[in-house]
C-alpha cells in the first residue's frame, strides 16, 4: 500500500478498503487514489467556506445586536397614559402658583415629564423663588420639582 496523506474518516474508509480489498488492480488503486485527493480537496474548499459564512453571520449577528443594545438605552417618549397625568400636574402646579396671593403676577412658566415639574421664568425676589418651589412641591402626584426661576 502506497503512502497516502490522512485526511478524516474518507481517507480511513480508502485505506480500510485498500487493505482487505487485494482484487483492486494498480490502475483502479491509481483511480481510487486520485479520487481521494479530489474529494479531500473539495472538503477543505467547503470548510473554509462554511467557516466564512460562520464567521460573516456572527458579524453580522454582532453588528445588530450591538446596533439594538445601543438604542434601547433610555425611554426617551412618553405613553398616552403619562403624558395626561403630566398635564393634570402641570395645570395644578399653575392653579396652585396663581391662588398664591405673592405669586400671581408674576411670570411663571411649569413644564412636566413623568412627574418631574420644571419651573422657569423670572420673579421679584429669592422669596419668591422658594415660595414657589414650595407650592409645587406640595401638589399632588409631583416626585421633584427643578426650580430654574430667576430674580429679576
Amino acid at each position: 500500500m502506497a503512502s497516502q496523506p490522512s485526511v478524516g474518516l474518507l481517507s480511513k474508509w480508502y485505506s480500510w478498503l485498500d487493505l482487505f480489498d487485494s482484487d483492486y488492480s494498480v490502475t483502479d488503486r491509481q483511480a481510487l487514489n486520485s479520487r481521494k485527493t479530489t474529494m479531500v480537496h473539495k472538503h477543505k474548499g467547503e470548510n473554509s467556506m462554511s467557516k466564512l459564512n460562520r464567521i460573516m453571520r456572527f458579524m453580522v449577528c454582532f453588528a445588530l445586536i450591538t446596533a439594538f443594545m445601543g438604542c434601547a438605552t433610555t425611554q426617551k417618549r412618553e405613553s398616552t397614559g403619562q403624558y395626561v397625568d403630566d398635564s393634570v400636574i402641570t395645570t395644578k402646579v399653575k392653579a396652585a402658583i396663581f391662588n398664591e396671593s405673592t405669586l400671581k403676577t408674576l411670570q411663571i412658566n411649569v413644564k412636566t415629564y413623568q412627574g418631574k415639574v420644571q419651573l422657569s421664568g423670572f420673579v421679584d425676589s429669592a422669596q419668591s423663588v422658594t415660595k414657589a418651589g414650595e407650592v409645587a412641591r406640595n401638589v399632588e402626584n409631583v416626585i421633584s420639582v427643578k426650580n430654574d426661576l430667576l430674580v429679576k
